[in-house]
């Protein structure tokens, strides 16, 4: 089999062009399972120059912690697969300053996923992909404000592992683009609340492009957001463990056009939300608050009728909690036990952020759930209650909806979980007129003020940006 390495010492030694590619001699007689010619190029190491993968006759793989440091950029061509290694969990980490160019296309996508045979492939194979900025976060670490630790026993005595621009953060700090692409089967459990999820985002600045994005089979959150001010747009997270969308540290980003497919028998121990949303974990007031902003997102669960229960770790669509403030508009819930839970059990109450207008849901339509809406009080005693949540959430203002049923709001085959079709039918109340509204404050910039609720519109580009680059398998 022949073999190639990319690592620290032949990076810096030997390298000066852009494709970082070593060819160790090997027998050249194809032995491996990548299209017959057994090429691999294995990649370990502390990377400290920039390193290009685009020949798509070669197998890519991840072992153990790979760095990308020392302002390098890992460049991924469109149509590039690459593997993290199972008996390692390999891992990309793209540290502060270094960056990652990781864009495909609609028909050429870029796909991460696990070095295991394709019907062998499970949640949890390899690390994921981690990518840490110099943005701001209300992190502490070593008693050093501003700056973090990124969970899943990423960092090392050279600091790989922090996040944030502590003392001098840099809220349009770029770490590169990842855009038509796939993570697949990723997340490692290396402690109870410290794990690695298959996109991890610590202090990630808005100067980097995260777009057209699926991820599939996480072993722990789809992506979660430790601090900084990245968008999000376009993206799609299938069969999740755990959370699909977990904000944490002060991140403030804005997002829009997410869609959420949970399989019902899939669920952590942990119980598991669409959206969970801390300031951190201990619910403080410390600053940035976690504030971001969600437009056009549709969430589904594990119920697609009244009488499905489905596993009974599933919790609720979205879990705010621990003073979290980030907003919902312009959405859909759809077939979960509780649909919006707005937590005060633990820190400053997150209630207080929806009756001062920091906490905004607008334009939420909210059907076949168990319970639309729920509560929990302070332990100290506090309690908002959920006949005030009730009376909040329904303000004619702010045109929230709740249908008894999912059939309701008229979208195709939406818990057709190998062949989804999320585009609303004729007739379809997400598609009415003044269905949306981006009259909001903060929706003023940063979003597309479209006609419709939910990730997907009735026609054109708007209801098929999901399909061609995704996989339902």
């Amino acid at each position: 089999m022949k073999k190639s390495f990319l690592m620290l010492a032949a990076l810096t030694a030997l390298i000066a062009t852009s494709c970082r590619k070593i060819e160790v001699d090997g027998d050249g007689n194809g032995g491996g399972n990548n299209g017959g010619n057994g090429n691999e190029v294995i990649i370990e190491g502390t990377l400290t120059s920039s390193v290009t993968l685009d020949d798509p006759s070669k197998k890519y793989i991840l072992r153990n912690m790979v760095y990308v440091t020392n302002g390098a950029t890992f460049t991924v061509k469109p149509g590039i697969t690459v593997y993290g290694e199972l008996a390692t969990k390999g891992t990309l980490v793209i540290t502060r300053g270094a960056k990652i160019n990781a864009e495909g296309t609609a028909d050429k996508p870029i796909v991460f996923t696990s070095e295991a045979a394709e019907a062998n492939r499970r949640a949890g194979d390899w690390g994921g992909v981690v990518i840490l900025g110099n943005a701001s976060t209300n992190a502490t670490y070593n008693g050093r404000s501003g700056i973090g630790e990124i969970e899943g026993n990423v960092n090392n005595g050279a600091g790989y592992g922090l996040y944030g621009g502590e003392g001098a953060p840099n809220d349009n700090d770029n770490s590169g683009i990842l855009k038509y692409a796939r993570i697949e089967y990723a997340g490692f459990a290396f402690l109870p609340d410290k794990e690695l999820n298959s996109l991890t985002l610590g202090a990630v600045g808005r100067g980097t492009t995260i777009e057209y994005v699926q991820i599939s089979y996480a072993l722990d959150d789809a992506i979660e957001c430790f601090g900084g001010t990245v968008n999000l747009k376009h993206i799609v997270t299938y069969k999740t463990l755990d959370d699909d969308f977990d904000t944490d540290n002060g991140y403030t980003g804005k997002v829009q056009y997410g869609i959420v497919l949970r399989d019902s028998s899939r669920a952590d121990i942990s119980k598991v939300e669409g959206f969970e949303s801390d300031n951190d974990a201990n619910g403080t007031t410390n600053t940035p608050q976690t504030g971001a902003v969600y437009s056009n997102m549709t969430v589904i669960g594990p119920r697609a009728a009244t009488n499905n229960v489905g596993n009974s770790l599933f919790l609720a669509a979205a879990q705010i909690r621990r003073n979290s403030s980030i907003s919902i508009f312009n959405s859909v819930i759809m077939g979960w036990p509780i649909g919006i839970l707005i937590d005060d059990s633990k820190g400053n109450p997150t209630s207080a952020n929806a009756t001062s207008n920091k906490l905004v849901l607008k334009n939420v339509s909210i059907s076949g759930c168990a319970k639309p809406l729920d509560y929990v009080k302070n332990a100290s005693g506090a309690d908002w209650g959920l006949a005030a949540m009730q009376t909040w959430f329904n303000e004619p203002a702010k045109n929230n909806l709740i249908y008894a049923t999912n059939d309701e709001l008229k979208l195709t085959n939406p818990f057709k979980y190998d062949g989804p079709n999320f585009i609303p039918q004729a007739g379809s109340p997400l598609t009415a007129a003044g269905a949306a509204d981006f009259s909001d404050a903060k929706l003023a910039s940063g979003f597309d003020q479209v006609n419709f609720r939910g990730a997907v519109g009735a026609s054109g580009p708007e209801s098929t940006w999901w399909q061609g680059w995704t996989s339902f398998k």
